[in-house]
C-alpha cells in the first residue's frame, strides 16, 4: 500500500502496530478465490512467535487450497473508542498445520469439532487506520 494513495484520514500502520492487533485478536476471516469467485469465511486466529498465525476451518475447500499452496488471506479489523477503523491483513501461502503449534484451547476446539488446522507465515503483513 503507497502511503501517497491514503486519503488525509487514512494513515498506514506499522508492522508492531498490526501485529499488536493480530495478538488480541480471536476472529478473522479467510479470504481467498474458489473456482474464479472471492470467498470470506469465518475464522479462529492465534499468533504464533510473532512469526506465523494459525487458524482453524471447518470449509474443506479453504483446507485444500491451503494443501495445495495457494494464497490466502486473514483480514481482521474493527475499530477504537475515538471512533477510529482499523484492519490488518496477513497475505501468504497457507500449509497445514500440526497440533505441536500449541493452539491455545479455543482453537483446540473448533479441531476437536472437525476443523482443519492452518498456518500463514507473517511475511506479508499490512494494516490502515482511518480516523
Amino acid at each position: 500500500m503507497d502511503p501517497k494513495d491514503l486519503s488525509p484520514f487514512r494513515t498506514v500502520m506499522g508492522r508492531e502496530v498490526c501485529l499488536g492487533f493480530l495478538r488480541d485478536a480471536d476472529f478473522a476471516r479467510v479470504l481467498s478465490s474458489i473456482r474464479c469467485l472471492p470467498v470470506a469465511r469465518p475464522t479462529r486466529i492465534a499468533l504464533i512467535d510473532d512469526d506465523h498465525l494459525i487458524f482453524t476451518s471447518h470449509d474443506g475447500a479453504i483446507s485444500s487450497l491451503a494443501e495445495h499452496g495457494d494464497v490466502l488471506v486473514i483480514q481482521i479489523d474493527g475499530h477504537e473508542r475515538s471512533g477510529a477503523m482499523w484492519s490488518v491483513s496477513v497475505s501468504g501461502i497457507a500449509v497445514p498445520a500440526m497440533r505441536e503449534e500449541r493452539p491455545p484451547m479455543r482453537l483446540l476446539r473448533e479441531i476437536d469439532r472437525g476443523a482443519a488446522l492452518l498456518a500463514l507465515p507473517l511475511e506479508l503483513v499490512t494494516g490502515e487506520r482511518v480516523n
